[in-house]
């Protein structure tokens, strides 16, 4: 599974490069901004699974851009941490209340920082932090990769195994297949849409197979697929 990409939004380079490469060295993707409507912009258009906002931009401020963020069906989901210099109660609250996952004052402890991302992201992408997925009679261990279905073991190839934890992580959700291709193979790797085809074909194949259950992955004409 490619890992999860945080959007850094500071304006302030110095802070940007600290947030960037600590980040990258936890093994995640990142993009960045240093103005807030470039960060709407790459919040809409990308769709990260963490933003990373600063409250004091030029132009249009964090909170502003938090507000959009929140507001659009397309980004609302996405959680939003927002980092300000600003520590009075009332921020925080105004802050929280606009719509922030949390709020983190600066200075900041760098390793404190990154355990309340992974703690968000344990919400949004459980699977990337190791999480047991549950589904139905549908299983997935993340930390020891074991996958069962009514009590019984599947063999499941990598990217199969990818897949299953991408719906597991959304049930009900439908994934067309350009973002299965950007979540299961990466942003970077250049693969046919068909290539998802065959790869879901698989994985249905393997839970079919094991139980002689139903199939619960459909098909979404137009759409994508989903499970359940």
């Amino acid at each position: 599974m490619s890992a999860p990409t945080v959007l850094v939004v500071e304006d302030e380079p110095s802070q940007r490069e600290v947030l960037v490469y600590n980040l990258e060295a936890e093994g995640y993707d990142v993009l960045s901004a240093d103005a807030g409507d470039a960060a709407w912009e790459m919040a809409r258009d990308e769709g990260p699974d963490l933003i990373l906002l600063d409250w004091m931009l030029p132009e249009v401020s964090g909170i502003e851009v938090c507000r959009r963020i929140k507001a659009a069906p397309e980004t609302r989901a996405i959680p939003v941490v927002m980092i300000s210099a600003r520590a009075e109660e009332l921020d925080r609250v105004r802050g929280l209340e606009t719509g922030a996952d949390d709020y983190v004052v600066k200075p900041y402890s760098v390793p404190e920082l990154m355990a309340r991302i992974r703690t968000q992201l344990r919400r949004v992408r459980p699977a990337s932090v190791g999480a047991t997925l549950e589904h139905g009679d549908v299983s997935l261990d993340a930390e020891t990769h074991r996958v069962t279905r009514a009590g019984t073991e599947i063999h499941l190839g990598p990217t199969e195994f990818r897949l299953l934890s991408t719906f597991l992580e959304r049930p009900g959700r439908v994934w067309s297949r350009e973002q299965l291709l950007d979540r299961v193979w990466g942003r970077d790797i250049h693969v046919d849409t068909r290539t998802v085809d065959v790869h879901v074909g698989r994985l249905r194949k393997a839970l079919r197979n094991a139980t002689g259950e139903d199939d619960p992955i459909r098909t979404v004409r137009g759409a994508g697929y989903a499970l359940g």
